[in-house]
């Protein structure tokens, strides 16, 4: 006895090339966002610390302390900069609300003399920042020694613009700036901003690395090269100035 099948109806085999790409793409948004996960300074949603590596985010995230305030104080907790916040002083123009003071950190170099350098949240984010990457690795490789104190001139001063009686405010007026007139080594050897930015040797080459490193961080940076009246100190302030800043 012979028992016969039937013939099941066939359908030419299809390639469903929207379901492959909807799998590719995701696939690749799962990759992306785990190499983002392994790689925070790429990634401008993750948090900044003073510690994280340069990444294609820094800039951004480095551009929104200036706006100071609690995620910025958040930048420094997490960084492990202990720091006192300061009651709000003064009044109008020369109202300084963002006021704290870092305790001395002469490893990371984030100390001062004189030691009292209020300032701005901003301010003292942007230094430790500016320290870890870009003067420390500069002092290393062409002094020989790492930075433990910076020489410091003034925060908060309630004036205008070179002391003028018109025009704008100073950031200086807020505690928004500090005036670096040099740095101390871990050696005992010493750097001058009016002593040694015309030396021709490793500490002028060191000093524009500074000047240089610290126009990747703050609204305004200012050196010798600006004026008369920047001859003997690096101006560093956290104006709001959109991405970037103003470098001289």
């Amino acid at each position: 006895m012979m028992f016969r099948f039937a013939k099941l109806p066939t359908r030419p085999f299809r390639f469903d090339y929207a379901i492959v790409a909807a799998l590719l793409i995701g696939g690749a948004v799962l990759y992306g966002l785990d190499w983002l996960a392994r790689h925070p300074e790429h990634d401008p949603r993750a948090p900044l610390t003073i510690g994280q590596k340069e990444g294609w985010a820094t800039g951004e995230k480095l551009t929104s302390l200036r706006d100071g305030g609690p995620d910025c104080r958040a930048v420094l907790e997490r960084s492990g900069i202990a720091f006192d916040e300061l009651q709000p002083v003064g009044q109008d123009a020369c109202l300084r609300e963002d006021r704290l003071i870092p305790d001395a950190d002469p490893e990371l170099g984030l100390s001062f003399t004189p030691a009292r350098a209020d300032a701005t949240c901003g301010v003292h984010a942007g230094l430790a920042w500016w320290l870890e990457h870009r003067v420390q690795p500069a002092a290393e490789e062409l002094l020989g020694s790492r930075v433990v104190r910076i020489s410091q001139l003034g925060t908060a001063n309630c004036r205008r613009v070179n002391g003028a009686s018109t025009g704008r405010w100073s950031e200086h007026a807020t505690g928004n700036a500090i005036d670096i007139a040099g740095f101390e080594l871990a050696d005992g050897r010493t750097v001058s901003v009016l002593r040694d930015w015309d030396a021709g040797d490793e500490t002028a080459a060191f000093l524009r690395a500074a000047r240089d490193g610290a126009c990747d961080v703050f609204g305004t940076t200012l050196s010798p090269d600006y004026n008369a009246l920047h001859a003997d100190h690096f101006h560093l302030d956290q104006a709001q100035r959109g991405f970037g800043g103003y470098c001289r």
